[in-house]
């Protein structure tokens, strides 16, 4: 799978609202030396408090070769222009070699470095997949392996039968995972479809086909179903922004299951396109306020939702979306609160 690797900050490319201020971090460096394993969320957090406004300050020098690209070696500088702060960028000389075949070429060393840690979500982002109700009972479906085997592993054959396109020969074995319900509607939004496996067809007979199996994360069994292969790059050019709407949601579902969250994980919130939700999206997370007994009055009072994390959405489908949790002060839990940052 092909990786586009390019900095968070291709972002001031593009202009956005935003409701916040930059505030630059108690403490802040004046100046930060990338090195490897260094994401550009990491980074912007060094520097600001809120750190997805990160291009409200970025300060493109236009001596520096694609300044939106940042390699480890790489220099981060605070500087000052007519009293506001901004954030530059100074070449390090470890992140270009000299190459003299046919003539002079500078070419960096090293890929730049990401804008949130991809490996958390690379395996998510490109397997996991969210299907309509009754799009997984409609899809091919496994018979059996060869020699009648009821289980099926990498290396080994299969037979599958269903409505084949003769153009599609790569398929995804995946098995039904957990309904994705909205906590305040009880609307379906969507069905969890489990990456099983990928399979190649090799031979189309009728409605049975033979398929080659290429990968898996977990035995194939009879009843899996099959879908063709999504084409999905994982992108590591986010581009961080508040909702153009003023949206509001909630966590509804955590990867695995689980009910408590944590920083890194990934989450199922309840928004989507139908929303005007974007990747990049940015969420505060909000622990709903309880509710206590006034002792001087006797009187019920809901006390405030206190702001416990944030989260930023990397995948959107129609109705809901799945979200990378970059912050978290506190435990957080399915059905805490999303709101505009």
């Amino acid at each position: 799978m092909k990786k586009t690797v390019v900095g968070l900050l291709a972002l001031c490319l593009s202009l956005f609202a935003v409701a916040d201020e930059v505030q630059l971090r108690d403490g802040h460096p004046n100046s930060h030396t990338v090195v490897k394993g260094d994401t550009l969320w990491d980074i912007s957090e060094t520097f600001l408090q809120n750190p997805w406004l990160w291009p409200e300050i970025w300060y493109v020098n236009p001596q520096v070769e694609n300044p939106h690209l940042i390699y480890p070696g790489d220099i981060i500088k605070l500087i000052y222009l007519e009293g506001e702060p901004r954030l530059t960028l100074e070449r390090g000389q470890r992140a270009y070699k000299m190459k003299l075949e046919p003539t002079i070429r500078i070419q960096p060393m090293a890929e730049a470095i990401p804008g949130i840690p991809l490996d958390k979500i690379n395996q998510f982002l490109s397997r996991s997949r969210v299907v309509e109700p009754g799009e997984l009972e409609a899809a091919p479906y496994v018979l059996t392996g060869t020699e009648n085997h009821l289980v099926v592993g990498a290396g080994d054959q299969l037979y599958a039968r269903g409505d084949f396109e003769k153009t599609d020969k790569v398929f995804g074995v995946y098995r039904a995972g957990q309904k994705f319900v909205d906590p305040e509607t009880n609307e379906l939004l969507g069905l969890q479809a489990l990456d099983i496996g990928t399979v190649k067809r090799v031979a189309l007979e009728d409605q049975v086909g033979t398929f080659d199996v290429t990968r898996t994360t977990e035995e194939i069994r009879i009843t899996d179903r099959l879908l063709p292969l999504e084409e999905r790059a994982v992108d590591s050019t986010f581009f961080p922004s508040v909702t153009e709407d003023d949206v509001s949601g909630m966590i509804m579902a955590v990867e695995g299951g689980l009910t408590q969250v944590g920083m890194m994980d990934v989450v199922a919130i309840n928004r989507g396109e139908r929303e005007n939700l974007k990747v990049g999206n940015v969420f505060a997370i909000y622990k709903a306020g309880g509710t206590i007994r006034d002792r001087v009055t006797g009187d019920l009072v809901k006390l405030p939702d206190e702001r416990a994390g944030l989260l930023m959405v990397f995948r959107t489908f129609d109705k809901m979306s799945f979200a990378l949790v970059l912050e978290a002060s506190r435990p957080l839990a399915v059905k805490d609160l999303l709101r505009k940052p």
